[in-house]
């Protein structure tokens, strides 16, 4: 890589850790929400709703084709993120 590409390449990577930390802000305004959400659950079988889970997967994938986000993409980011809250659910789930 030329000297002017690797500049070129730490500016974009920096770019990209600005971005990384806003992500990291949302995920936590998002496992807040998922928090309550949590304790509105009476039986441990109401963590997964798979029609929820089915909407927000089209949602995404509309949403994404109208911004011009590779689907994929975003299909793959919503699932590893759905089954990740999922898990923590089912890790912190406190009911009789």
């Amino acid at each position: 890589m030329s000297p002017k590409n690797k500049i070129k390449l730490n500016i974009l990577r920096k770019k990209l850790d600005k971005i990384d930390h806003k992500l990291l802000k949302v995920i936590k305004d998002r496992s807040e929400i998922i928090k309550k959400v949590l304790l509105l659950k009476k039986y441990k079988n109401e963590i997964v709703d798979k029609k929820r889970i089915s909407f927000i997967l089209k949602k995404i994938r509309k949403e994404s084709i109208k911004k011009r986000i590779d689907p994929k993409i975003t299909n793959k980011i919503w699932k590893n993120m759905i089954g990740a809250y999922i898990d923590y659910e089912k890790r912190n789930f406190k009911k009789k």
